[in-house]
């Protein structure tokens, strides 16, 4: 069962620990006031590690399909050199 901190018109912090479908409580614990305001706290998020870019995005020697349907790689386009037969004899 979750802990949900709220707040009355004067200033008042309260916790309640209650289950998600209770209704909130309607007046303050310490001075009776109401209406309750729920207060919400932000979640820290920590990113660790070698780098969050490097692990999330995949490695980009991949393959990838283009609307036409021929692939697609990152590196660029290696050239295949051909060798001219040289005539007999010389």
């Amino acid at each position: 069962m979750p802990i949900y901190e709220f707040r009355c018109p004067n200033g008042h912090l309260f916790e309640v620990f209650q289950r998600m479908d209770d209704p909130p409580p309607a007046i303050c614990e310490v001075c009776n006031e109401g209406p309750l305001e729920k207060v919400l706290h932000p979640v820290p998020i920590f990113f660790k590690g070698k780098g969050f870019y490097s692990t999330d995005y995949g490695k980009g020697s991949r393959r990838r399909e283009t609307a036409d349907g021929e692939k697609k790689t990152d590196k660029p386009a290696e050239k295949k050199e051909t060798k001219k037969a040289e005539p007999a004899g010389s």
